[in-house]
């Protein structure tokens, strides 16, 4: 049993031994999911017509532990099922006007305290080992998540000689830039509802060249681990105007600083190079703000 029907099925089983008031709800619950994820249970009942306490004990005669349970469920049948103009009335249906910057800093807060006590640490272990032995690094990440690809390709550059951060304008581009990935070589795929198909495309295409393959997605059940044999998972909003995205960038993160801690003596070196390269161009503004001020200053001086 699929997971994304599982609370379906779970409704259509019982349903003869619902309460009239049980009922109500699974038919509502039924016909309006996209609006029902996002009410707690007392707005639940209040919509329904029924009290709190029947939604938690429908909840409860459905097999889940509680409410809370529940409504996870309920989010992963409509996890990518909403649509922008949906996204974009949910968010205007949970936030205030006046509490926004409050709201939406809370809620990625919560974000990465929920991905640090649900992430595997074995598999991001195994994730940091499989980069390491890997011969080519091959990073893709589409739509909204490109920043978070690009991010991790701009640091992993900085330890690893064969990093291929893959351009995305068409599925056949993609392919074409990951013609000779083999065996020997891992692609990491970010992907987060609504999740991408060019996306899933490489994942396939790599998977099918026995490539190693590290996801980093919002859920077990997302379908970007279907071909991956390493996932890392951070929670992400489902329903908002734009993706939130700290957690997977938190994770992100970690996964850089795990590696620099593996190749310290290597990174060290690169980054000793650099300084002297940035210096000597002039890269980070702090130089050539003190070039500007000087010559000013010499301006300034012949005008006086």
């Amino acid at each position: 049993m699929s997971n994304t029907n599982e609370l379906s099925n779970r409704i259509n089983d019982r349903y003869s031994s619902l309460s009239k008031g049980q009922k109500c709800l699974a038919n509502y619950i039924t016909d309006n999911y996209d609006k029902a994820v996002f009410l707690t249970a007392a707005k639940l009942g209040a919509v329904v017509g029924v009290s709190e306490s029947t939604v938690v004990r429908f909840a409860t005669h459905l097999g889940y532990k509680g409410y809370p349970e529940f409504q996870k469920a309920l989010e992963e049948l409509v996890r990518n099922k909403l649509n922008s103009i949906q996204r974009m009335e949910v968010t205007y249906g949970r936030i205030s006007q006046s509490r926004i910057l409050e709201t939406v800093l809370t809620s990625d807060a919560d974000k990465i305290k929920e991905t640090m006590e649900g992430i595997d640490q074995t598999a991001f272990e195994l994730a940091v080992e499989t980069i390491l032995n890997a011969r080519h690094i091959y990073i893709v990440g589409i739509r909204s998540c490109a920043p978070l690809a690009s991010f991790l390709a701009f640091y992993f550059n900085l330890m690893f000689e064969n990093v291929h951060l893959l351009h995305t304008n068409s599925a056949s581009e993609l392919f074409e830039q990951m013609v000779r990935i083999s065996s020997e070589d891992v692609i990491i795929g970010i992907s987060f509802p609504r999740y991408s198909m060019r996306t899933l495309k490489a994942m396939e295409f790599a998977n099918n060249r026995s490539a190693k393959v590290i996801t980093l997605t919002d859920s077990v059940h997302s379908p970007m681990n279907l071909y991956s044999s390493c996932n890392l998972i951070a929670s992400s909003d489902m329903a908002s105007i734009v993706d939130s995205l700290v957690a997977p960038l938190s994770v992100i993160n970690a996964l850089i600083v795990a590696l620099c801690m593996r190749k310290q003596s290597q990174v060290a070196k690169t980054l000793e190079m650099l300084e002297g390269i940035w210096d000597e161009y002039q890269v980070y503004e702090s130089d050539e703000i003190n070039h500007i001020d000087d010559s000013l200053g010499m301006r300034y001086a012949r005008l006086e």
